[in-house]
């Protein structure tokens, strides 16, 4: 049987692991934004520019520009939900860090003072 503070040190890594997928994901999201924003600027500068296919297709053009400002718009949102996904996760971690703190501080005091038990068992035993 493992002892509460070997659980709470694998379960402070495994907070430590859903953050930082929490923060991957987070950065993923501002990332394919950021391309979709950059797709649609580049359709409406070639739009704008009077290109033949523009000019032949203009709906294409414009249902690919509000795709893109769409695909922008709900990467956004994820963005936002992975940052209170963060936000708990960090919490959590730093709850979770904290027990296993105390629990390895009350251990090694447990274990000081079976040190110093022993001690004076032992000097008592002598005399």
């Amino acid at each position: 049987m493992t002892s509460r503070k070997d659980r709470l040190k694998k379960l402070v890594k495994v907070q430590e692991q859903l953050k930082a997928l929490h923060e991957t994901r987070h950065a993923g999201f501002l990332s394919a934004a950021a391309a979709a924003e950059s797709e649609a600027r580049e359709l409406v500068e070639h739009f704008d520019t009077g290109s033949s296919l523009a000019g032949l297709f203009p709906e294409l053009y414009h249902r690919r520009i509000a795709d893109a400002f769409g695909r922008k718009k709900q990467n956004l949102e994820s963005a936002r939900q992975e940052a209170a996904l963060i936000a708990t996760a960090t919490a959590r971690a730093n709850m979770v860090e904290r027990a296993y703190k105390d629990m390895r501080r009350r251990d090694e005091r447990e274990r000081s003072d079976r040190e110093r038990l022993d001690l004076i068992t032992q000097k008592r035993r002598d005399e």
